[in-house]
């Protein structure tokens, strides 16, 4: 994908961040209970810093994401940019029966760096640092990498990267959209198929055997599409009060849930039905209004 917007954060920088989520699972029982939970493999975790995926309801309908972590054998971390670690835990702990599993939150005990570009030397050394890990992020499809740690141990991490500027949270969110990667649950949430936000690939197994709202998956597989999809939309004025339902005419169209400014106008992205939309007629905010959006043109 060529995005003008996809290089927004300079790519010899950093961004400080905040987990909204960062749960410890343990027992004896976790990997088989988790795995049956996620949507993702979590055998992945045997040649991957971490496994990304979904929390689902048992219609298929997205609840929350996160990546999953492996610290030892019986000790599991789960972690999230956005979706709250209450939400994770109410989800994961309604399924606890019989199983020997404890879950923790330790949500505000921990930090995170992005780093952007290359690791230097002293960067790769972060990734023995037994007080954190690090792993591949999703904040843009150019290469980064997540480093988290326990908050206490963020002056060693900062310590790795003089030569870097710090990024912030605005550039690193036109970066996300200019890639058109969903942000859960703002753009994809409780109510939506994860289809319906192109997360299908990166978040969903269709080999790893049961999991709640795994045969909803399997039959959106072999449906082959969505009735609504996530798109790139830019308007030439200042971002409206979100979440924004967009029109075509009279006729309501789509909900912009995310955007950001630019120097022409913002960039978001917004969830459209596909059934009577005009790709190439413009939306407006208002029914009737003349059309003040547009999608973004891929390249």
């Amino acid at each position: 994908m060529d995005n003008k917007f996809s290089q927004s954060v300079a790519f010899s920088s950093f961004y400080q961040w905040k987990p909204a989520t960062v749960l410890c699972v343990s027992g004896d029982d976790a990997f088989t209970f988790l795995q049956g939970q996620f949507t993702n493999d979590l055998r992945e975790l045997e040649t991957k810093g971490a496994v990304y995926g979904l929390w689902l309801n048992h219609k298929g309908r997205v609840i929350a994401d996160s990546f999953v972590h492996r610290l030892s054998n019986g000790l599991y971390w789960i972690g999230s940019y956005f979706s709250r670690a209450d939400v994770i835990r109410e989800r994961l702990e309604s399924f606890v029966i019989a199983d020997d599993v404890v879950i923790e939150d330790l949500t505000s005990a921990w930090s995170g760096l992005t780093v952007f570009g290359e690791l230097t030397d002293a960067e790769k050394g972060l990734r023995e640092n037994s007080a954190g890990f690090s792993f591949v992020g999703r904040r843009t499809v150019r290469p980064h990498r997540e480093f988290v740690f326990p908050t206490t141990e963020e002056s060693v991490y900062l310590s790795a990267m003089p030569a870097r500027q710090p990024s912030d949270a605005e550039d690193v969110e036109r970066t996300r959209i200019g890639d058109a990667i969903a942000s859960v649950p703002k753009d994809i949430g409780l109510g939506e198929l994860p289809n319906e936000g192109g997360l299908e690939g990166p978040a969903i197994s269709y080999n790893k055997g049961c999991y709640l709202g795994q045969e909803v998956m399997a039959r959106l597989k072999s449906m082959g599409q969505v009735r609504r999809r996530l798109l790139q939309v830019e308007g030439a004025s200042r971002a409206p009060s979100l979440p924004a339902p967009l029109f075509q005419g009279d006729r309501r169209i789509g909900e912009l849930r995310t955007a950001v400014g630019t120097p022409e106008g913002f960039i978001g992205l917004a969830l459209f039905s596909l059934l009577n939309l005009q790709r190439d007629v413009g939306f407006s905010l208002s029914p009737g209004a003349e059309a003040e959006l547009k999608l973004v043109k891929q390249s």
